[in-house]
C-alpha cells in the first residue's frame, strides 16, 4: 500500500481511496461484478479496491490508473499474482434473480460499492486481486514487440 500511496497524482491531489478486502465471502461475491475477467476472485487471498473522488481533479482516472499500476508492480516484486478487474463504467454479470423494482441490470461499480460500503461520492475504478499465481505467463519476446508503434520526434 505504500507504493500506491506514493504514486504521483496531478497537483498531488491524491484523489484515491483504497479498500483492502480479505474477507473470503466478500472476495467470492466480487466474482459477480463482471461476466468475464473476475473469476480470479474465486481463489484470491485479498483484493484492493481503487476508488476515487472525481471532485478533486479532472485527472482522477489517470491518477487512479497510476496508483493501481503501482500496486500491480509492487505485487509482482513481492512474488504475488495480481490482476486488474475494470469496474468503472462496466456492466455486472447478469443477475440470476430479478427483483420487482429492478428495471436494469446492476453495474459492476454498484456491486462493488455495495459490497464494500463505498459512498456515492467516490467512483470505483477497479479491483485488483492478489494471491499466489497458478500459472506463469510467458514473457514478451523482445524481437516481436511492435516497435512500429514507437515514433521519433513526429508521428
Amino acid at each position: 500500500m505504500q507504493c500506491a500511496l506514493m504514486a504521483p497524482s496531478s497537483k498531488r491531489t491524491t484523489p484515491w481511496e483504497f479498500i483492502v478486502v480479505r474477507n473470503q465471502e466478500t472476495l467470492r461475491a466480487m466474482q459477480a461484478c463482471r461476466t468475464y475477467g473476475s473469476g480470479m476472485f474465486e481463489t484470491a487471498q485479498a483484493a484492493i479496491v481503487v476508488a476515487l473522488d472525481a471532485s478533486l481533479t479532472d485527472t482522477w482516472q489517470a491518477d487512479g490508473a497510476i496508483a493501481a499500476t503501482h500496486i500491480l508492480l509492487a505485487a509482482e516484486e513481492q512474488g504475488l499474482g495480481a490482476c486488474w478487474c475494470q469496474v468503472y463504467n462496466r456492466p455486472a454479470a447478469p443477475q440470476s434473480e430479478k427483483t420487482a423494482d429492478a428495471q436494469r441490470e446492476r453495474t459492476a461499480e454498484e456491486l462493488i460499492r455495495a459490497l464494500c460500503g463505498i459512498p456515492e461520492t467516490l467512483n470505483v475504478q477497479c479491483v485488483i486481486s492478489l494471491g499466489y499465481k497458478d500459472e506463469e505467463r510467458r514473457t514478451f519476446e523482445l524481437e516481436k514487440l511492435k516497435y512500429e508503434k514507437v515514433h521519433q520526434e513526429k508521428y
